[in-house]
């Protein structure tokens, strides 16, 4: 039996005198020998988002923010899984189940909570189940091998029978629009729609002879992510324990590698505070942090690459396409994998953290996907 039990988020004082401490210690390396951030992130940015972590971030509001809303864990399959479950006031509403990815957390979904719960059309509504991946968040972190897509997916599907929800939609970017495609790969009959806002195909299943500006794009985009911005991911898809040490041991260099993806993909403009605030930023870094899950999240890869993705995806689907994500395919591409493709969107804002940066056009994006299967 999975039975949830409700968890409320206790910030331990000690903990935030402990990260200060670590801070005040830091050993800075030098600056970089360039004026911009082709060698990673610059160290005037890593200081002043630390000074502020530790003198001007609120513990208490961020320990408000993380318990606003229901949250519960439950033990699914041996690991105890942390979950929010926000029910609309509309008894009708369809359930839906978000999955985040990395560098990320349940935090990025907060902003668009109360517009998918309680629209001005009942008809919108949805009842939110919002779990922590394993190894993430409050979730545990796994001793042993095999928490991959698959396994995550079916726990997942299990979590949301336990909850009373035998058919929902299911949504998510980064490893979350992972895991959504393979249940929908793997439970298909649970379903009633899908969406996700990083949809990625085979390259050598679509039509690459005459391509449109928008997909000329696409394809440099990638590979420029491909040859500058994919180290991370080779880091922690081989050596997750290695790369541990460092970002566990030192809040400086969490934050570090998670601040830089803020500025290499949001719709930032090379300036990531105007795609999200410091708090927000820290509130996702200080979960990381105080969970000291900055191995248990990476091993995610190591346990999941390479993973496929030339099966077909037989539900009803909707994809948003953004025009900071870092693979973007066009219909046609899309249309070679999803079979029932109801929904394609390309917002004129945002980057691959949609929930986290324009929570806004998130929410108008799932009204209108998941209005196609309600």
């Amino acid at each position: 039996m999975i039975e949830p039990v409700p968890f409320r988020f206790e910030l331990d004082p000690a903990a935030v005198d402990d990260l200060r401490d670590r801070l005040a210690r830091t050993r800075w390396p030098e600056p970089e020998p360039i004026d911009d951030w082709s060698h990673g992130a610059p160290l005037a940015f890593v200081q002043d988002l630390c000074a502020y972590w530790a003198d001007g971030f609120d513990f208490d509001a961020f320990a408000g923010r993380l318990n606003a809303h229901p949250a519960f864990t439950a033990t699914v399959d041996g690991l105890g899984i942390h979950f929010l479950h926000v029910r609309s006031r509309h008894g009708d509403a369809l359930p839906l189940l978000l999955t985040h990815g990395w560098p990320g957390s349940f935090v990025e979904f907060l902003g668009a909570v109360d517009g998918l719960v309680d629209p001005p059309d009942p008809a919108d509504a949805f009842h939110l189940v919002i779990p922590s991946l394993p190894g993430y968040g409050f979730s545990d972190r796994p001793s042993e091998p095999g928490w991959n897509l698959e396994r995550t997916a079916d726990a997942f599907d299990d979590l949301m029978a336990a909850l009373g929800y035998d058919r929902y939609a299911a949504q998510g970017g980064d490893w979350g629009a992972a895991v959504t495609t393979v249940l929908a790969e793997r439970r298909p009959e649970h379903l009633v729609g899908i969406h996700v806002n990083l949809a990625v195909v085979a390259l050598d299943k679509v039509d690459l002879a005459e391509l449109t500006p928008f997909e000329q794009l696409a394809l440099a985009d990638v590979a420029e992510h491909g040859r500058w911005g994919s180290g991370y991911s080779a880091i922690q898809s081989t050596r997750p324990q290695t790369l541990g040490y460092g970002l566990t041991d030192s809040p400086a260099a969490q934050c570090a590698w998670i601040a830089e993806k803020y500025w290499a993909w949001t719709d930032c403009g090379g300036d990531p505070y105007t795609a999200l605030t410091r708090d927000a930023m820290l509130d996702n870094i200080s979960l990381y942090w105080f969970g000291a899950t900055a191995t248990s999240s990476a091993r995610l890869y190591r346990e999941s690459f390479p993973f496929p993705v030339d099966r077909p995806v037989t539900v009803p689907s909707g994809v948003s396409v953004y025009p900071r994500e870092i693979f973007r395919p066009s219909r046609r591409w899309l249309e070679t994998r999803f079979d029932d493709l109801r929904f394609y969107d390309t917002p004129e804002r945002g980057g691959h953290f949609a929930a986290f940066e324009v929570p806004d056009s998130f929410v108008d994006q799932l009204r209108r996907s998941f209005r196609t299967v309600r």
